[in-house]
């Protein structure tokens, strides 16, 4: 029986909008490039374009070998970890999908690994061919043999890395090196449960904007446009998409979701106020408002595991972006996550931030690994008012 490494990655230009995924096999002990395989989907989300590269990757190697055992490795930590069976699947596309890639090799012959995207360049450029392709109505086709031919580093298979932490902290008062990432951080607009105070993680309902959440989208779009923004991030939930959605459009910029930038999943929790978490879980409760390591009750995460996937996808994106402008539209707990890992602040610090929705934060991420807290909790911009109307 064989080694083999799939490496696969899928994406979509508009999430949902045309789509491909890319796949490629090597070799475990030399890296060399077995097979490649990619293709266009049309339309797609970006999740079900990685699941299809996963499950194109996975069935080329079983062309190959079909006793073999794989390693996968994919910058999609979605897909990671729920293949790895350490999170659930909870949208309804992904369940077959997962199943269908299950089904190709016996049980215990695959296992996962995360890596970060610019270990992925190879599934990635494939994919992107595919989309390439399929724009211009064409099928994407392999390059010659000899030129897909490159060799990945030492045959050795690493074992998974830790996931990335918290910047170095800083070294006193020197001067900054080189130009600095900068994250704007924006809190998504009110939802009909935002003023009633409830809960509303990503494992309950999925709630849009009310009416004045979609008035402080369009006063964020309005206060951003002078900004130098230079790319729009935002998690995969409906309310964030909703407010990115106006910041993205005028700025003539796509709008790229990270799935690592979802709000805390509340488990039993989602929906309820606090007092009435109070009154159903008083136990569950108190754990979770001491210790950062406590989950909510059926199946929550804990601020410790928000705090991982965070960071994870805050370094990713500091490496698609480096010293550009970064909107990240996202939630209370990954802004406060965030803002405590650049301030190196305990946990339960996030108990101590208020943050109101749609309001604005900034940490400026330096080269030498040294973070800078610019704003936290700006809401100057939502008491501007609408724009002039124009003169005739």
């Amino acid at each position: 029986m064989g080694e083999l490494i799939v490496e696969a990655d899928g994406g979509s230009r508009g999430n949902p909008g045309p789509a491909g995924y890319g796949a490629v096999v090597r070799d475990a002990a030399s890296g060399a490039v077995l097979a490649e395989t990619a293709a266009f989907l049309g339309t797609a989300t970006n999740n079900v374009a990685e699941y299809r590269g996963l499950i194109a990757g996975l069935r080329a190697a079983h062309e190959l070998d079909p006793g073999a055992a794989v390693l996968v490795r994919m910058d999609s930590k979605l897909v990671v970890e729920q293949m790895s069976g350490r999170w659930r699947i909870k949208h309804p596309d992904m369940v077959p999908l997962a199943g269908e890639a299950r089904r190709i090799f016996p049980a215990g012959a695959v296992r996962y690994q995360w890596i970060p995207r610019e270990r992925n360049g190879h599934a990635d450029r494939l994919a992107n061919e595919a989309m390439d392709a399929g724009r211009r109505g064409e099928a994407w086709t392999p390059r010659a043999p000899e030129a897909a031919q490159d060799v990945a580093g030492p045959a050795v298979v690493p074992e998974p890395e830790p996931e990335p932490g918290p910047p170095p902290p800083a070294v006193g008062w020197g001067p900054r090196t080189g130009a600095p990432t900068t994250f704007l951080l924006l809190r998504h607009g009110e939802t009909a449960l935002t003023p009633q105070k409830r809960f509303s993680g990503s494992g309950g309902a999925d709630p849009a904007l009310s009416e004045t959440g979609q008035r402080q989208a369009e006063a964020a779009a309005r206060a951003l446009a002078g900004l130098g923004v230079q790319a729009v991030v935002s998690s995969p939930l409906a309310r964030c998409r909703q407010t990115a959605a106006p910041v993205a459009a005028a700025l003539g910029l796509d709008v790229r979701v990270e799935e690592g930038f979802r709000e805390t999943d509340f488990g039993d929790w989602e929906g309820l106020t606090f007092a009435e978490v109070r009154e159903r879980h008083p136990k569950d409760l108190d754990a979770w408002l001491a210790d950062p390591d406590a989950a909510p009750t059926g199946g929550g995460e804990s601020f410790r595991a928000v705090a991982r996937r965070v960071a994870v996808a805050r370094d990713k994106t500091l490496a698609r972006h480096p010293g550009r402008t970064v909107l990240v539209v996202t939630h209370v707990t990954p802004v406060k996550s965030l803002l405590r890992l650049a301030l190196e602040a305990p946990p339960l610090a996030m108990f101590r931030m208020e943050l109101a929705p749609a309001a604005l934060s900034e940490v400026a991420y330096y080269p030498d690994g040294n973070p800078s807290v610019r704003r936290f909790n700006d809401t100057s911009h939502l008491r501007l008012g609408p724009p002039p109307a124009p003169v005739r």
